[in-house]
């Protein structure tokens, strides 16, 4: 049931990803007038596979799409870590299997955009999405905010100017938003911390039991995998990512979800990575393709709110992609906010107050994940044991891995006590 919040301008959400989606989706249940602005023409389903852990989950059955993205997805019941030589480090629990009441979630981004989209159109309607709007400055007033976008009517027209009245403005227009780049003018570009990810789906039989999420490697060099759909025939369709550090700055472009990779970039460290369990090159080989971007982040910032704006998702807080976290974080934003929108009347404090609840635990996880966060386990065998070992007993012990895994889970929010509550973020009390 729509609870109704009655405003008489809507709240202006610009960005069609993932967080603003969540955002619009979320609002729009409370009664909020939405008018969401995206910079594309199209809104496709682009990318590749993407996690959404347990706390990410339950934000998204409390929207009523649980259901449509398990269909969509699978349900990983184990992380499991191993060597460069395929040797096996440790392995844990994950999702439903883990004890959690909501599982942990492995999708293909294009997916669950749809998912997302289709529910949009179906509750708030097509008339409420704007494409071919790029944020170029807002002005914020007492009562209001103006936000301007530069619009493409037509391929051959030039950029048209228009402006839209509204309550507030949520950003969640990326790494690269024109929201925070007009608070915040001289931060320059994304950091790069010398990573380079080829990212490809490869069709291919189960990989150990059909439900691992595979980390191999050392930062260094590093194999993560997935399985992110159940096929028809058997089969899989497999997320894959193929991580090098190197000093070659000019590969590091801007950063590019849909740019091409090439093989002969990556594939010649990979080469001895056959395991009794997984030929790594040739799963590799097997993608039509890889997509290839650096491994960036932004430094957190010291306030994502001003006046009757505020940021959201990649534009407040991009992070290493590391421990499944930046899509999940984008949810878990989008439902503080709209829990904040309820109980606060005055919007500009209802702002101050999700900047409050949200920064401090997102800034904790953007530097965790620089430090490695889940990772470094991995890290500390491939110091101690380069030539591999006889038993990991004797390289690293069960209470170093978990004092680790655990703390990023307390870190990230996704710890098993703090999710035995049922209740969503955007229903606890903010007032």
């Amino acid at each position: 049931m729509i609870r109704m919040a009655q405003h008489d301008d809507p709240v202006v959400v610009v960005g069609a990803g993932i967080g603003g989606l969540v955002t619009a989706l979320s609002l729009h249940g409370e009664g909020h007038a939405v008018e969401v602005f995206e910079s594309v023409t199209e809104v496709r389903a682009l990318g590749v596979g993407i996690n959404l852990l347990p706390h990410a989950v339950r934000e998204l059955d409390a929207l009523g799409l649980l259901g449509q993205i398990e269909r969509a997805s699978v349900q990983p019941a184990t992380l499991a870590y191993f060597t460069k030589r395929g040797a096996a480090i440790w392995g844990e629990p994950r999702g439903v299997a883990a004890g959690y009441r909501w599982p942990q979630v492995s999708i293909h981004r294009g997916e669950l955009q749809r998912i997302l989209l289709e529910a949009f159109l179906e509750r708030v309607g097509s008339a409420h999405l704007h494409t071919g709007h790029h944020l170029v400055d807002h002005d914020c007033h007492d009562d209001h905010v103006v936000a301007h976008f530069a619009t493409r009517r037509a391929q051959r027209e030039g950029p048209i100017e228009r402006s839209v009245r509204g309550r507030i403005v949520v950003a969640a227009d990326g790494i690269h938003s024109s929201a925070r780049a007009k608070q915040f003018p001289d931060e320059g570009m994304p950091r790069w911390n010398g990573a380079l990810l080829w990212r490809g789906l490869a069709t291919v039989p189960p990989v150990l039991d059909g439900r691992t999420m595979v980390w191999a490697g050392h930062p260094e060099q590093k194999f993560v995998g997935y399985p992110v759909a159940d096929l028809p025939d058997g089969q899989q369709l497999f997320n894959f990512i193929a991580e090098l550090r190197t000093d070659d700055t000019e590969l590091a472009e801007r950063e590019d979800w849909n740019r091409p990779g090439v093989l002969e970039e990556f594939i010649a460290p990979f080469e001895s990575w056959r395991f009794d369990w997984l030929d790594v090159p040739a799963l590799i080989r097997s993608a039509p393709g890889t997509f290839r971007f650096p491994m960036v982040d932004r430094d957190p910032l010291a306030r994502w709110s001003f006046g009757r704006t505020t940021l959201l998702g990649d534009a407040a807080h991009p992070m290493y992609p590391i421990g499944s976290n930046g899509a999940s974080q984008a949810i878990l934003d989008a439902r503080v906010l709209t829990g904040c929108l309820r109980d606060i009347v005055d919007p500009v404090a209802a702002l101050e107050r999700y900047d409050a609840e949200r920064r401090p635990a997102t800034s904790a996880i953007v530097l965790a994940n620089r430090g490695l966060g889940p990772e470094l386990p991995m890290q500390l065998v491939e110091q101690r044991a380069p030539d591999g070992f006889v038993s990991i007993d004797d390289v690293i012990t069960p209470e170093e891995i978990a004092e680790v895994t655990e703390g990023y889970r307390r870190t990230a929010g996704f710890a098993l006590a703090s999710l035995r509550e049922g209740m969503s973020l955007a229903d606890r009390s903010y007032a």
